[in-house]
């Protein structure tokens, strides 16, 4: 697995090289950039690790690049720095979903503690992704039939009233059924709409009887 990677955004190079050396002291691989642009030139950036970022810079503000970075569903954890913080601001950048917020000149042992905080969020978050996607992927094995007849399943139904809305027989339900386990990988129906739930797909509508 790839070491993750602490990226710290500040326009002021003697802070900037401050800050490197303090989270480089603390064991941890650091990439510093002087602008939020630099930082976007830099590249998709696919790997795991989190972004230290400055609120006020030129061109572009630490909260303008996070804006920018949630429209790209970019997202990896931020920790705000700002020697001019205010409480809108800190507000804002929180509920857009920072990590934290501190205001310089940083506590070492606050700083150091929410990068630990937000690359523990930032495994967390590609752990998710990566079981979403695993579960897409055997979902997509399905046929159309039987992903229909696992919409039906979800919903509690039994094998006799899916086969009636589906006008199939019983036996083929049952078919499908114990397909649709095998090619998922599980053995209950409480998985399977666990399993459901997770990746969003919601219970088919059976008509009135």
């Amino acid at each position: 697995m790839n070491e993750p990677i602490v990226f710290i955004i500040d326009d002021d190079p003697s802070a900037l090289r401050g800050l490197a050396r303090l989270v480089r002291a603390a064991g941890f691989k650091v990439e510093t950039f002087t602008s939020a642009g630099d930082f976007l030139a830099f590249g998709k950036l696919n790997g795991p690790g989190c972004i230290v970022l400055d609120v006020r810079m030129p061109e572009m503000s630490g909260p303008e690049l996070q804006e920018e970075l949630d429209k790209a569903e970019y997202s990896m954890p931020i920790v705000f720095l700002s020697a001019h913080a205010d409480v809108e601001t800190t507000v804002e950048t929180m509920k857009k979903g920072a990590v934290d917020f501190l205001t310089k000149p940083v506590d070492r042992d606050d700083l150091l503690e929410a990068i630990r905080v937000s690359l523990a969020k930032d495994a967390e978050n590609r752990a998710q992704k990566a079981e979403l996607s695993s579960i897409k992927e055997l979902i997509n094995s399905l046929t159309p039939r039987e992903y229909e007849v696992m919409t039906y399943v979800i919903t509690g139904m039994l094998n006799k009233q899916i086969a009636i809305e589906l006008g199939i027989s019983e036996e083929t339900v049952k078919i499908h059924r114990g397909r649709i386990m095998q090619k998922l990988g599980i053995t209950s129906v409480a998985e399977l709409v666990r399993l459901c739930e997770k990746a969003g797909i919601p219970p088919a509508r059976p008509h009135d009887q």
